[in-house]
């Protein structure tokens, strides 16, 4: 009998299993890879004086949309106009030309910054979220599958509390307890850089101090408290602060200087752990901070830092170098949903960022809407994010 080739061999074999009654692989729809970039359309949703939500909804030739979430660029929204700009660069492309598209823009980030890291990240989003409906699976599917059915988020009440006192603190953070949430984040040292004499310096620091033992009352002892500086601290002030709220046994301590080699001393010196990263865009800047050992914990935001893929590339170098990855994310139900699909399947995922209380829409804005419970966000099974923007509630409160 003369020898067959591959070719031959894998027809017969099909052919022998098939009428064996084995599963038999098919060819995969080729339709699915010709799908094109036809359009974006962009949704300015009005929250509050911290920054609006910006949604951009990606069109493509089949029909099928996708949503992202490329929020809180800066002033005047400048990702709005790279939004339509990378949006050009990706017509008639492939619904999978992410990298691509990550190779063209990525060099634009020296001179844009956050304008070009938003909107890709929005425009990436939404990409993945086509990307899963075309093929029939929830997003996750595509960085690996999950390990877990939902992502634990501790409430960030520092955007929706207004008064910023013990009792305006202690206030929101009854809130977030009452909504089911175990873990809070707060931010009390906002508007440090305009004291300038040293009394009124140390004034506003010990007023910041007693609204982070105010929420610590609301938590009780077995509650997870997150303190966020804002980098608003040089390197003695940081050690001091440090020592300072040792005593209010914190989840951890999050940027509190500007300086890698000044959070590389703090985290050493510190007690309790520390956080940081949110800024950082793409994997060179996440590796410098890695290596500057500046944080135990790592934060990087799916806006800002490139995307979802961005998102896994960086947490798997967190992870080879020990840290655990807890992206930050306080903007959109999208964003969060977004970073959540990747989040159920790292290893080294911690614990992700919920704003709470910004406004009371805020679950409605998504079809279906929004679900944390205990402050737990389920990852459904529906493909791509399993979200559709709830177009009524998205138009009512648009930016005019």
């Amino acid at each position: 009998m003369p020898a067959m080739n591959r070719r031959e061999f894998l027809a017969s074999f099909g052919s022998a299993a098939a009428l064996a009654g084995c599963t038999v692989n098919t060819p995969p729809d080729r339709a699915a890879t010709k799908i094109t970039v036809t359009g974006i359309e962009i949704f300015r949703i009005h929250v509050n004086q911290r920054g609006d939500w910006v949604i951009p909804r990606i069109q493509t030739s089949a029909g099928v949309t996708g949503i992202g979430d490329a929020s809180h660029a800066g002033a005047g929204e400048p990702q709005i106009a790279k939004l339509e700009e990378y949006t050009g660069l990706m017509k008639g492309r492939s619904i999978y030309d992410i990298e691509w598209l990550r190779q063209k823009v990525h060099p634009e980030f020296e001179k844009h910054q956050r304008a070009t890291s938003c909107a890709l990240s929005g425009i990436e989003q939404a990409l993945y979220d086509i990307q899963g409906k075309v093929a029939g699976v929830p997003t996750y599917q595509l960085f690996g599958g999950k390990l877990q059915d939902t992502v634990r988020n501790y409430a960030n009440i520092n955007r929706s509390t207004d008064e910023r006192t013990p009792q305006g603190f202690e206030a929101m953070a009854r809130s977030a307890v009452e909504a089911g949430f175990d873990a809070i984040k707060m931010a009390p040292f906002d508007g440090l850089r305009t004291k300038e004499a040293a009394a009124e310096r140390e004034g506003f620091t010990q007023l910041g101090i007693d609204c982070v033992a105010a929420v610590r009352g609301v938590l009780g002892p077995d509650g997870d408290l997150l303190v966020d500086a804002h980098s608003n601290f040089d390197l003695e002030k940081s050690l001091d602060l440090v020592r300072r709220l040792e005593p209010l046994k914190l989840f951890w301590l999050e940027e509190v200087s500007r300086s890698l080699e000044e959070l590389a001393a703090i985290n050493l010196a510190a007690s309790m752990p520390t956080a940081g990263g949110e800024m950082l865009f793409g994997l060179e800047s996440n590796a410098r901070y890695i290596a500057a050992k500046a944080v135990d914990i790592l934060m990087p935001d799916v806006k800002y830092c490139g995307g979802m893929l961005e998102l896994k590339k960086i947490s798997a170098m967190a992870e080879a170098a020990g840290l655990s990855c807890s992206p930050h994310g306080p903007a959109s139900p999208v964003g969060n949903m977004a970073a959540a699909h990747v989040c159920v399947g790292l290893p080294n995922f911690l614990i992700l960022e919920f704003s709470h209380g910004e406004v009371p829409w805020r679950a409605e804005l998504m079809d279906p809407p929004e679900v944390v419970e205990e402050g737990y966000l389920s990852v459904t099974d529906r493909p791509g994010l399993g979200y559709e923007l709830n177009e009524t509630v998205a138009r009512k409160y648009a930016v005019a």
